[in-house]
C-alpha cells in the first residue's frame, strides 16, 4: 500500500504512475487553497499528455505566444517569442484525479511507502532556505488593446513585477520584493498595461528553499513539500511532475527487491541536482537585474544555496542509477 499524503499535482500523478504498476494506492487529502493561474510550458504540457495518456487537454485554453522583458538598470522592453497555456491548478487535477480510480480515502496505517506532497514532514526534517523574499499576487483588469497573448516581467529597484493575462481583459500581477501598489508606482512598462488593480488575493515566500533530508526510512517527500522554486524561473509544475516519476520510479524499485538505502541516496541526489540547477539558472537572471542593494542579498543568497547543493553532492558521489522510461536501472 502506498498513501499518498496531499492532493497536489506531485502527489496525485505519482499515486497514478504506481497504481498502473500494480501498487495500492491510498490519498491522504489536505484543506488548501488552489492556485487561481499558472502558466504551463509545452515541454510541461507534453509530459502531462504522454504521462496521463491524453490529447487535445490544453487546445482550448489561452495562450501565451510572446513574452515582453524589460531587465536590468536603464533597459528597454524586448519582445520574445514563448509557448504556454494559462491553466488553473484546479483544472490540472481534474483530469488526474479520475485516473485514480480506485484510491482508497481512508489509508490503512501500515503503508509500505508514503509520499508526502504536503506538510507536515517528519519532525527531523529541516528547511533550508536560501533568500528572504516574498511575493504578493493580484488580479487586476488590463487596458484595452493590452494583447492577451502576451505576458510581461519588469526588473525594479527593490524586485520585479511580472504580468499574465489570463482571459481577455483581465490577468494576475505577481510582485516580489517590495510593496506592490509602490512597484506599480515605479514601473515603466507594467503599469500602463493594467487599468485596475484588485485585492491583493495571496502573499507568499518567493526565495528558494529544499526540505533536508529529502527522503527516509519508507517516505519520500515530492512537489512543494520537498522543494520550492523561485518564481523568476517558472514551470513549478514540471518539476512537480518530474520528481513524480522519480518517486514512482523509486518505490518500483524497492518492490524489485533493489538496495534501499541506495535508491533514497540516488532519490536525494537527483533532486538536490535539479535544484542547484535552478538555482543556477535565477542567479544568472538576478546577476543581469541587479540594480542595487536588494538583487546584490538575492545574488548572495543563491550563491549560498549553490555551495549547499555542491557540499550534498560532493558527499553523495556518482549516481547510482538511471531513469529509463518511469523505471530505474542500475548504472555498471
Amino acid at each position: 500500500m502506498i498513501v499518498l499524503r496531499g492532493d497536489g499535482i506531485a502527489a496525485l500523478a505519482c499515486g497514478y504512475l504506481l497504481q498502473s504498476a500494480g501498487f495500492g494506492v491510498a490519498v491522504q487529502r489536505t484543506s488548501r487553497t488552489y492556485l487561481p493561474a499558472l502558466m504551463l510550458s509545452a515541454s510541461s504540457q507534453a509530459l502531462f499528455r504522454d504521462i496521463l495518456e491524453l490529447r487535445d487537454v490544453f487546445s482550448s485554453l489561452p495562450r501565451i505566444q510572446k513574452r515582453v522583458v524589460k531587465w536590468g538598470p536603464s533597459s528597454e522592453p524586448v519582445a520574445l517569442p514563448h509557448s504556454a497555456v494559462i491553466v488553473s491548478e484546479r483544472f490540472l487535477l481534474e483530469m488526474v484525479q479520475p485516473k485514480l480510480f480506485d484510491a482508497n480515502s481512508s489509508p490503512d496505517d501500515a503503508a509500505d511507502w508514503t509520499i508526502i506532497s504536503s506538510r507536515p514532514l517528519p519532525e527531523s526534517v529541516i528547511e533550508c532556505g536560501f533568500g528572504s523574499r516574498t511575493a504578493t499576487v493580484a488580479p487586476v483588469q488590463l487596458e484595452k488593446g493590452s494583447d492577451s497573448a502576451t505576458c510581461w516581467i519588469e526588473s525594479l529597484e527593490d524586485g520585479w513585477l511580472f504580468l499574465m493575462p489570463d482571459t481577455s481583459g483581465s490577468g494576475w500581477l505577481m510582485s516580489v520584493g517590495g510593496r506592490l501598489n509602490a512597484h506599480l508606482e515605479s514601473s515603466r512598462m507594467i503599469a500602463g498595461q493594467v487599468r485596475e488593480l484588485g485585492n491583493p488575493t495571496r502573499e507568499f515566500p518567493s526565495f528558494p528553499r529544499t526540505a533536508w533530508p529529502l527522503c527516509g526510512q519508507s517516505w519520500l517527500a515530492c512537489g512543494t513539500a520537498a522543494l520550492a522554486f523561485d518564481p523568476i524561473c517558472g514551470d513549478g509544475t514540471g518539476h512537480a511532475i518530474r520528481e513524480a516519476i522519480l518517486a514512482s520510479a523509486v518505490v518500483r524499485a524497492a518492490a524489485s527487491g533493489a538496495n534501499v538505502n541506495e535508491l533514497l541516496v540516488h532519490y536525494q541526489t537527483r533532486l538536490v541536482a535539479g535544484f542547484k540547477r535552478h538555482l543556477d539558472v535565477c542567479s544568472e537572471f538576478y546577476r543581469s537585474g541587479r540594480m542595487g542593494p536588494w538583487w546584490d542579498f538575492a545574488v548572495e543568497s543563491l550563491q549560498e544555496g549553490v555551495t549547499w547543493c555542491n557540499q550534498q553532492l560532493n558527499d553523495a558521489g556518482e549516481f547510482r542509477y538511471r531513469l529509463r522510461g518511469f523505471e530505474l536501472e542500475p548504472i555498471r
